[in-house]
């Protein structure tokens, strides 16, 4: 099952979409600038094959819900993400506010 929900942090509306998969779930965060993911987001592929492309993006492990995504430190973010002040260590709450 796929849900998509408006979500919103701090009076900044984003989209919450969640992908249940066997065994394990899809999520993600994002306005029109970038996102937050679970642990399936492969930031080195963003930084290297597709860093033409400039993708704002952070990745959160070990987290089960949309609600932990926003409150896990992210373990790694994008080369281009950097530009916004984002940084492994700040919540994904934090990310997406700097995004806003």
């Amino acid at each position: 099952m796929m849900t998509v929900n408006p979500l919103e942090v701090e009076g900044i509306h984003f989209t919450a979409v969640t992908v249940e998969l066997p065994k394990t779930n899809l999520l993600v965060i994002s306005n029109d600038v970038g996102y937050i993911m679970c642990g399936a987001l492969d930031v080195d592929l963003l930084n290297e094959a597709l860093a033409d492309r400039k993708v704002i993006a952070g990745r959160a492990r070990g987290v089960r819900t949309i609600d932990q995504l926003l409150h896990a430190p992210l373990e790694k973010v994008t080369d281009a993400s950097k530009a916004y002040g984002w940084k492994p260590g700040m919540t994904g709450k934090d990310a997406l506010l700097k995004i806003a």
